[in-house]
């Protein structure tokens, strides 16, 4: 721009000089030769005149930026400076507080590794004391004069069991195995006495509900119910499960009594979620009624008058039932299944389980007995490890529940595999329901004992009387030892 505007001044400076030359030729009649070289100095001098002024004015704006571009140097120098000064302080506490975090990591670790020593070494003496009181039994019967005293009566809170149940005295012990004292042996019947029998239970509503409890481990909070099925025969002796359902399903009997025993359930699970909204119960179901289409019927109609209570309400098969499912079960199970109601599987035989297969067809829960899941050939004759059973199920939506557990060494060792919760003697022994509200429509039960004349503790269940003097009970391992030994680690 500087040299375009000089060349511009320049070719005006001649045009000047000539001008003056001509003016000067025409005023004083100088020569042409003369005026000539007037003009060439006059434009000499013009030239260098404008080539010096801007000389100096381009050198004075150069000064000026030179002096602005060093000023912002050094303002960007001392910035500079400043940032890697607190830069430094910063690396400083970041180093600092690392090496504190770590020694604090240290000192954690350590004191963790001293609690995973002492947790192992207290589920040893827990598992030798066990060991210890599993053989008092032995001893006793050898020395009766030294047997030691009878156990204490486990009871129960009106918040794990809202509802009048007689209790046993003598069913479960906190530490030991539990010692169940069975009745005298009914005499041998053949099949059609037995049938007789079945049959005239059923028309006396001879029908009794054992309620066990389900709960969480290690918590062992009560979370669900089982109702257990019992039929009394003519002279009170009771009858289980396994002995009543051969002859009933033979005579075509089951039906009409799990019709009663679903409508039994469903009063005890109204009264149980008056006081926990919570709770569950588990009703057993057998495979001939979900075949049988006339008595299937019936349960359905009711089950369906019933929808509201389906998410609280389980129906349990067992696991040769789901194995064996014909088209009519199918469709009858499915049925069920959209009117909101939940499946559980129990009386499980092996663990080569299909967990994707089960949860399309409604169960949600699957009962494995305590041996079976902590027996080690176990390993060898299933697809999956016992110790990954409840994470397999669980991605299905499947909650596994350990049965028949009976000792504390089984809480600690099931805790390892990852149990949600626990069945067995050791939380609860199964108790009547007493018949404060009959299903026969008001009509009492002559043969069940009268609950106004029952003994009762404060929180309403029904109590014998005792028979030995009470003791103090022994403190009992609630399995959080063991779940502090998972958390520490193998070492």
């Amino acid at each position: 721009m500087i040299r375009i505007s000089t060349i511009f001044v320049g070719i005006c400076m001649v045009l000047v000089s000539a001008s003056l030359g001509l003016v000067l030729y025409a005023i004083a009649g100088i020569s042409g030769y003369e005026s000539a070289i007037v003009a060439l100095t006059a434009l000499t001098v013009m030239i260098l005149y404008n080539a010096v002024s801007m000389r100096i004015k381009d050198r004075t704006e150069s000064t000026g930026q030179i002096t602005d571009l060093s000023r912002g140097t050094a303002d960007l120098a001392r910035q500079v400076a400043e940032f890697g000064r607190r830069l430094a302080v910063v690396e400083s506490k970041i180093a600092s507080a690392g090496t504190a975090n770590q020694d604090r990591i240290q000192t954690v670790a350590g004191e963790i590794g001293e609690l995973g020593a002492l947790v192992k070494q207290l589920a040893t003496s827990v598992a030798t004391h066990e060991d210890m009181l599993t053989a008092m039994p032995a001893t006793a019967t050898v020395s009766p004069a030294i047997a030691p005293p009878s156990p204490p009566v486990k009871t129960v809170t009106s918040a794990e069991v809202p509802l009048a149940v007689e209790v046993a005295e003598d069913t479960v012990t906190p530490t030991a195995p539990a010692i169940i004292v069975k009745p005298e042996a009914a005499p041998a019947r053949d099949n059609a006495q037995f049938t007789a029998m079945v049959k005239s239970a059923i028309a006396d509503n001879r029908i009794d509900i054992y309620l066990q409890p389900m709960v969480t481990l290690p918590q062992r909070k009560v979370r669900f119910y089982e109702a257990m099925t019992r039929l009394r025969d003519d002279k009170d002796q009771v009858i289980t499960a396994d002995e009543f359902i051969g002859p009933a399903e033979a005579a075509g009997l089951m039906g009409q009594i799990d019709h009663i025993v679903l409508l039994r359930c469903m009063q005890v699970l109204r009264r149980l979620m008056v006081r926990n909204k919570d709770v569950g119960v588990f009703c057993n179901m057998a495979g001939a009624t979900l075949s049988n289409a006339e008595t299937f019927a019936q349960c359905i109609d009711f089950l369906e008058a019933n929808r509201a209570l389906a998410p609280s309400f389980v129906l349990e098969f067992k696991q040769n039932v789901f194995r064996n499912l014909g088209p009519i079960e199918s469709e009858h199970l499915a049925a069920l299944a959209q009117r909101g109601y939940r499946f559980s599987i129990d009386h499980v035989t092996d663990l080569r389980i299909e967990p994707r297969d089960l949860a399309d067809r409604g169960v949600r829960f699957i009962k494995v007995p305590a041996a079976l899941l902590l027996d080690p050939k176990q390993t060898s004759n299933s697809d999956i490890h016992p110790a990954d059973l409840s994470d397999l199920l669980g991605r299905f939506g499947i909650d596994l529940i350990a049965e028949r557990i009976e000792g504390e060494r089984a809480v600690v060792d099931l805790l390892d595999f990852d149990v949600r919760f626990g069945q067995g003697f050791l939380f609860a022994a199964p108790r009547p329901l007493r018949p404060e509200t009959p299903a026969n429509g008001g009509a009492p039960n002559p043969s069940a004992k009268d609950p106004a004349k029952a003994p009762t503790d404060p929180n309403g269940l029904a109590r014998s009387a005792p028979t030995t003097p009470a003791r103090p009970e022994p403190p009992r391992s609630t399995g959080n030892a063991a779940l502090a030994r998972r958390a520490t680690g193998p070492n």
